[in-house]
């Protein structure tokens, strides 16, 4: 399951625990990371509380950034439905310092600025504000509105992504190489037991395939816009690929022999990533792939490179 915390500052949130220094507040939250979306009078009848109440608090916890609340279709107008964003709180009173690995270069690229790509339907792109193009049209992956993309998905083919091999700027010989996205399988609607054969590839060497257990849809996404339809897609999981001298892992697992010599990434300028669901493949249930403002984790696709100490 997908995690979401905030860590909050006792100088700096004091909006943050002013949301959690009331304890009908707290009720609320709970309610709702166990229950799900709700709106006032439902809450109100599962706690006791008075409707007056329950909304003061309600605004109190959006003001706060610890709940959001999206409008839905009621039998009589409309009817606002709330939604808790963290399951943890972490208050700490260190000071955040920020360490800097001289031999460690990060590079986020935007989801929506791939250089190549070869997709069928069902697919689609959207940025935080809408549907960019057409759906079910490959050839809207062309669409130069997709610089503006947070989810793309497609049922077979790939995108490919070019990243400035900034180790070589440097003159660093790079002994690892990590790619992080948040990624899930793609089906008309959400389905949990839904697998997909997802392959990376590393300047055209092929890492091994992942199979990414299905499409999630139990719940609206912390960062999934409010116009996105509870329907679809919402989620993902944050995975990350890393290539060393050893091999090519996932999370941690060993994924296949390939080592990072193999991937040749001393000799070029750039560097491309792919991203593919083969057509071929025993459990072919495509992929979603979010970026900032769409899902779980607000990020890009990040690569870190490890250079040579």
């Amino acid at each position: 399951m997908s995690h979401n915390f905030l860590v909050i500052d006792p100088e700096k949130d004091g909006a943050a625990l002013k949301g959690i220094s009331s304890a009908p507040r707290v009720s609320i939250l709970r309610l709702l990371l166990r229950e799900g979306g709700m709106n006032v009078n439902d809450i109100a009848k599962r706690l006791g509380l008075p409707q007056s109440s329950v909304s003061s608090n309600v605004q109190v916890l959006e003001e706060a950034g610890l709940l959001r609340t999206e409008a839905q279709r009621a039998r009589k107008g409309s009817q606002k439905i709330c939604h808790a964003i963290y399951d943890e709180l972490i208050i700490t009173f260190r000071e955040s310092e920020a360490v800097i690995d001289p031999h460690q270069i990060e590079v986020a690229m935007p989801l929506g600025l791939y250089t190549n790509s070869d997709v069928t339907g069902p697919c689609g792109i959207c940025s935080p504000d809408g549907v960019i193009g057409l759906l079910d049209v490959p050839e809207t992956f062309l669409d130069p509105e997709r610089m503006k993309a947070s989810l793309l998905w497609f049922t077979s083919g790939f995108v490919e992504y070019q990243f400035p091999n900034n180790a070589k700027l440097i003159g660093a010989e790079i002994e690892q190489i990590e790619f992080a996205m948040e990624i899930s399988s793609v089906v008309p609607g959400t389905l949990a037991d839904w697998p997909s054969d997802i392959v990376m590839s590393i300047n055209g060497v092929e890492l091994g395939a992942w199979t990414s257990p299905g499409d999630f849809g139990d719940k609206r996404g912390a960062y999934t816009p409010a116009w996105w339809t509870m329907s679809g897609s919402q989620y993902g999981m944050l995975k990350s690929w890393t290539v060393n001298g050893t091999g090519a892992y996932i999370d941690g697992r060993r994924l296949s022999a390939v080592t990072v010599d193999r991937l040749d990434l001393n000799a070029h300028r750039s560097i491309r990533l792919k991203i593919e669901v083969k057509p071929d493949a025993s459990h072919p249930g495509g992929v979603n792939v979010f970026g900032r403002r769409f899902g779980n984790y607000d990020q890009d696709i990040v690569m870190r490179l490890h250079t040579r100490r």
